[in-house]
Formats: structure tokens, C-alpha cells, sequence
């Protein structure tokens, strides 16, 4: 088992406790504050029950609507539910949106900061860091994962990630409206301001030095993914407190960026209440 208590930034500087790092200011939704459109029936659900999600326009088939009245789901007061036929939903919405007879226009999530979950929550954290993902419907199954097991947020640096789009919100099945997407300018920078709340920053690699099983996972974890095929950037990996593996058995010699997670997203939350 690894011993948490050696564990030390590379180099071998030891932690600076109560370190501040800057603000950062991250948008949890898009950067051009426009309007958009959610599809499908679990994000729909959920924007619709989050009150910090301004909803304008909700458009819906009969059967929707009707499951909508048996499941006493209501909308806001302030939006009209429009029950049409399901080819009109079809012309509001990209070509081939699976919408499941429910779309929702709405805007993007108010801007969130990593101060602002550090602060909400407890000591047993698990922050999902993603360095340069590319594709919104992984981010998308990476929140999804991390509703499920309990993160606080998921983190992407602002230029390098796409924004939180239908696509993404409709991958997530609802999570992108429970789990915060934050954006940071500076991913390193964003690491460290981790550390100075007590967190271990673990990256995730196929060469790393301890399997998800030998780790004594700290409460405050920190964990870091890199785009499938680029992996982690230097800066980012060096940054991080130690590098782990998932071991793979049989043909495949790496999974994608969204189905890492979800394994060492499970391993971290089985270890954390083993213990509790």
C-alpha cells in the first residue's frame, strides 16, 4: 500500500500548507452567454428542476407532455410548455438530436469557482480534472460518472475544452445540471490552488508508478486525465503529487478518456467508504 504520508510534489518539496492561490473565474455553461437548446429526457428533467438554470422555452410531443403530468413534473411558472408534433421539435433542434419528444430553451449556467466548491463542501473531496479533452459527449460521460460517484466538480481549462453544449448536456444525462463544469485559465495554476486546500493531485497514465488498488486515497483527491491519444502535458504531470495506471488485462492497451474516469472514479469512492 502507498503511504500517504511520504507522498511529496516532485522535487521533493514539501507541501506548503494555507498556500492562496488567485481567483479564477470559471464559466460553468458557455462564454457567449446565448441561449440554448437542451434535448433528451434526463437533461431536459434537470435543468427544469434547477433553480439556478433560467429556463425560457419548453417544447414537448403529447406522450412527453403526458408523462410530464403523470410524474407530476411541473415547469416554472414563467415558462409555457408548447406540446407540438415531434417533426416540428425536430426543425428547432441540430439535424439528428435525439430529443425523446423534449427539448428546453435555456442559458448557459452561471459562472462558478474552484473557491466557491473548495468552500461548499467537506473534507472527503474528489475533484475530476480533464487536461485538453476534445470531445463534449466524454466531458459529458465524465460528469455523468462523477454525479454517480460523488465528485464535487469537474475541471477544463477554459481554452483548450469544448463548451458545455446540448451535445454535452444530453451525454450527460442530467449531471451537467448536479455537478459543476469549471473552467480555469490555467490548469497548473488551478492544481496548486487544489494543494493549498489539501488535496493529493493524482494523475492518471499508463506508466504510473502505483495501480488504483495500492493507493491509500487521501480524503482530498484530485484527479487528473489527459486527451485520449496526447495523455497529460509535461506541466500538468509534473504538477501532480504521483501518477497511477488502471491495469488492463487482454487485448486493449488503453480505454478512452470517459471510461477511465468512471473506473478510478468507482476505485476512489469504494476506498473512501470502506473507511467510513
Amino acid at each position: 500500500m502507498a503511504d500517504k504520508s511520504k507522498r511529496t510534489r516532485r522535487g521533493g518539496e514539501k507541501r506548503q500548507e494555507g498556500r492562496q492561490a488567485a481567483p479564477v473565474k470559471t464559466p460553468n455553461g458557455g462564454r457567449n452567454g446565448g441561449r440554448i437548446w437542451l434535448y433528451g429526457n434526463h437533461a431536459v428533467l434537470a435543468a427544469i428542476s434547477n433553480p439556478a438554470r433560467r429556463k425560457h422555452r419548453l417544447v414537448l410531443t403529447g406522450d412527453s407532455a403526458r408523462y410530464l403530468e403523470d410524474a407530476r413534473i411541473e415547469a416554472p411558472a414563467d415558462v409555457v410548455a408548447e406540446v407540438m408534433d415531434r417533426r416540428d421539435i425536430d426543425r428547432l433542434l441540430p439535424p439528428g438530436a435525439v430529443h425523446q419528444g423534449m427539448a428546453l430553451q435555456a442559458d448557459p449556467l452561471d459562472p462558478v469557482t474552484l473557491e466557491e466548491v473548495i468552500g461548499r463542501n467537506g473534507d472527503e473531496q474528489v475533484m475530476v480534472v480533464l487536461d485538453r479533452p476534445n470531445d463534449p459527449r466524454n466531458i459529458g460521460a465524465v460528469l455523468r460518472s462523477a454525479a454517480a460517484f460523488g465528485a464535487a466538480a469537474v475541471i477544463v481549462p477554459d481554452r483548450h475544452a469544448p463548451e458545455a453544449t446540448a451535445a454535452l448536456a444530453k451525454a450527460a444525462s442530467g449531471a451537467l445540471d448536479r455537478v459543476p463544469l469549471i473552467r480555469v485559465t490555467n490548469l497548473a495554476r488551478a492544481l496548486e490552488q487544489l494543494k493549498a486546500a489539501g488535496f493529493w493531485c493524482a494523475g492518471l497514465a499508463a506508466d504510473g508508478g502505483q495501480t488504483l488498488s495500492e493507493v491509500d486515497w487521501a480524503a482530498r483527491t484530485a484527479l487528473v486525465l489527459g486527451a485520449e491519444g496526447a495523455g497529460l502535458r509535461r506541466l500538468t504531470e509534473e504538477t501532480c503529487d504521483f501518477m497511477v495506471r488502471i491495469d488492463i488485462d487482454g487485448d486493449a492497451d488503453s480505454l478512452n478518456l470517459s471510461a477511465a474516469a468512471a473506473i478510478t472514479l468507482y476505485e476512489v469512492n469504494r476506498a473512501h467508504r470502506s473507511r467510513s
